[in-house]
């Protein structure tokens, strides 16, 4: 695992509930991966990950990934998020991969993606996000 400005900070308690681990990131790009436990306790009565969830899941990628990306100097909070849903996913491992395409003095934007263990593309994202001084937003 490389190491980022996520590493000093106390992680969420959704990161937890998400079973969220960063497994490899590129903060001069921007890039960051991220893998979720995708839980039975996730799933809709088809046994399919419910779609709330996944959206927290790219969320969850997403503002990270600016965070990285800026040393941690900047947090995130969303302002818009669309999401395209394109397989369901079942429960496992889900791996979240978002890069910011463009990074400016008080928004952001970022997409982002999930993908299964077997590699089938099951949602991305696109996003606004403000973006707030971490010194303000974690005290």
């Amino acid at each position: 695992m490389i190491a980022t400005a996520l590493d000093h900070i106390p992680m969420p308690p959704v990161a937890r509930l998400l079973g969220w681990h960063v497994v490899d990131a590129r903060p001069q790009d921007g890039w960051i991966r991220i893998v979720f436990d995708g839980k039975p306790d996730f799933c809709n009565p088809a046994g399919f990950i419910q779609g709330g969830m996944l959206s927290a899941m790219l969320d969850d990628t997403m503002g990270p990934a600016v965070f990285v990306m800026t040393e941690g100097r900047l947090f995130t909070t969303t302002i818009t998020m669309t999401v395209n849903y394109l397989a369901p996913a079942r429960p496992g491992p889900i791996t979240g991969e978002a890069t910011v395409t463009q990074l400016g003095k008080t928004i952001a934007f970022v997409e982002g993606r999930l993908t299964s263990a077997e590699g089938t593309l099951l949602a991305t994202a696109s996003s606004s996000i403000r973006l707030v001084e971490a010194a303000r937003a974690l005290r």
